[in-house]
């Protein structure tokens, strides 16, 4: 059997796979609450605990860089090693993959039921493709095709500088300055972003903050499911909220098509992550299509760019199998 895992900051989905097969439905899985354990050995032990298998290989994308078969977890106190979790579980033989390149490594196996679709465009047949995805934090990559298969590519491109486009994310910018001492495109375009915005329109636009609202998101340590609920609701909602969230889905158009430019991506820009398929409404304005088309003499090369926002919430678990099948 493979063991696929997609490691977040959030939570981690685990999952076992034939290995003799397409991995596309698995023959056990789980999902953790990651903050709950001290490492990743831990989390697996009890996992494989609950379910008899022997496993023979294990692929597990992570939300952090990869360098020499080591990683750690951007937005958890993990540091992992391959070979360490290969004598911990007893598994022959562990691979460790940036997240990003976890997803990747699905995007070519993709089902027109897995997207939803926000430009047809004019895709180049086997051009390179871009996957930007905003979850807990803002994952980036690109997938080249090199004869017979796409090969990924991974980054750390969410925590390049943020650039603002209109006068307001500039004034927002300035405002994030005083916060931190490096504004990346990941604090304003991720779930730990998006309480950035927030509390720059409240306290520096001085839109109003409602006292049910208020009162509930004192009551958490992480805002972002509050604020994206509440720009959702159409029979109390928040202007403070919907101006989050429209800001957010804005900046996030700016960097795909940066993204796009980078790498001309003429085969077409997928979007993952936890966060778009919470907020298609969103998407379906042209608040996002605006900032990504909006490059100047690269308008049109852009208009022609397919855009998909991935659905499939279990992409980068499948894609982690699918590198774990290719290792």
């Amino acid at each position: 059997m493979l063991l696929a895992g997609d490691i977040g900051g959030t939570k981690t989905n685990l999952a076992i796979f034939p290995l003799d097969r397409e991995p596309r439905v698995p023959v056990a899985e789980g999902t953790f609450p990651s903050a709950q354990y001290k490492s990743l050995e831990a989390l697996v032990a009890e996992f494989l605990a609950r379910n008899n298998f022997t496993i023979e290989r294990a692929s597990f994308g992570i939300a952090g860089p990869v360098v020499a078969g080591q990683a750690k977890v951007t937005n958890l106190p993990w540091s992992m090693d391959e070979q360490r979790l290969q004598e911990a579980l007893h598994i022959p033989i562990v691979h460790l993959l940036n997240d990003l390149d976890a997803l990747a490594h699905g995007v070519p196996f993709l089902e027109p039921t897995d997207l939803y679709t926000l430009n047809e465009g004019k895709g180049v047949p086997d051009g390179t493709l871009a996957v930007i995805a905003p979850g807990t934090g803002l994952g980036e990559a690109f997938l080249t095709w090199e004869g017979d298969r796409y090969h990924p590519h991974p980054s750390e491109g969410g925590h390049t500088d943020f650039a603002p486009t209109n006068s307001s994310e500039m004034e927002m910018l300035r405002y994030l300055q005083g916060r931190f001492e490096h504004v990346s495109y990941e604090h304003v375009c991720s779930g730990i972003g998006l309480p950035n915005i927030y509390a720059y329109y409240k306290e520096i636009v001085a839109l109003s903050e409602p006292t049910w609202l208020a009162a509930q998101l004192t009551t958490v340590s992480d805002l972002t499911p509050i604020i994206i609920a509440t720009a959702l609701d159409k029979t109390r909602g928040s202007e403070l909220c919907r101006a989050t969230l429209g800001t957010f889905v804005s900046i996030l158009g700016a960097e795909a098509g940066n993204l796009a430019l980078k790498v001309l991506a003429n085969g077409g820009v997928y979007i993952g992550g936890g966060i778009p398929p919470r907020i298609l409404p969103y998407f379906t304005n042209e608040t996002f299509l605006r900032a990504f088309e909006a490059k100047g003499r690269f308008r049109q090369m852009l208009a022609n760019i397919p855009v998909h926002i991935v659905t499939n919430p279990k992409l980068a678990l499948l894609g982690a199998a699918r590198h774990g099948l290719e290792g």
